[in-house]
């Protein structure tokens, strides 16, 4: 059976309306199922290389050379990558998500990233705050020791706060204001922790070429 936007799309409505909340310290929700079970399957399986950290960490933008989006030449390769941007592109989806989230998603672009992190892998806390409107950290790799691999959760002073479920087909969504401090405190990773990061991202954003509808901005 073919990998399809619109089943995505369905998925996605369904995993967000059963998802669970939390005020503390920022508003964030944790979802499952969100989506397919074809589509989640595919995209733990794409042929990538994962990134080789060379002993430094701390920030995604280290390693810019080697990160990986479902850009225009991979949505073109990988229907799981085409299906995954058509869905989060379409008007039903981008409005239920503007919606639930109270985030204006109007002249945004979808950017799709697909994030392989190794052992020795970190990230400092961070907020996401800037042209970043919506970010979605949705979890791919189904090994049963990724258990503890959640996204690191920071009080407004940056002090530990607790850290996400970490299970493939499950996300953590937030919308980026100054408080929401996120990371990845180092820990051992098993094999590799594969999760697909989903942003809208403003005008401002300066590399069009991670974008695989860079012509075409979010619309209502």
């Amino acid at each position: 059976m073919a990998i399809t936007a619109e089943a995505i799309t369905e998925s996605m409505l369904a995993s967000m309306e059963s998802a669970h909340s939390s005020d503390q310290p920022y508003r964030h929700w944790f979802l499952t199922s969100c989506l397919t079970d074809d589509a989640i399957a595919a995209a733990n399986e794409l042929p990538f290389a994962a990134p080789e950290l060379d002993g430094v960490s701390g920030k995604r933008e280290l390693h810019n050379k080697t990160r990986t989006y479902f850009d225009a030449d991979n949505m073109a390769r990988f229907p799981v990558c085409k299906a995954v941007n058509d869905a989060f592109q379409s008007e039903r989806l981008t409005r239920a998500i503007a919606k639930n989230y109270n985030t204006d998603l109007n002249g945004s672009f979808l950017r799709v990233e697909y994030a392989q992190d190794i052992d020795g892998f970190w990230l400092e806390p961070h907020t996401d705050l800037g042209v970043k409107m919506f970010t979605m950290l949705l979890y791919v790799s189904d090994n049963p020791s990724h258990s503890d691999l959640g996204t690191d959760i920071y009080s407004a002073d940056k002090s530990h706060f607790g850290r996400s479920p970490f299970q493939a087909n499950g996300a953590m969504v937030f919308v980026p204001s100054d408080v929401t401090y996120h990371g990845f405190e180092t820990r051992k990773i098993e094999g590799i922790r594969k999760s697909i990061i989903i942003n809208y991202v403003t005008n401002e954003w300066r590399a069009r070429e991670q974008l695989p509808f860079a012509d075409k901005p979010i619309s209502h």
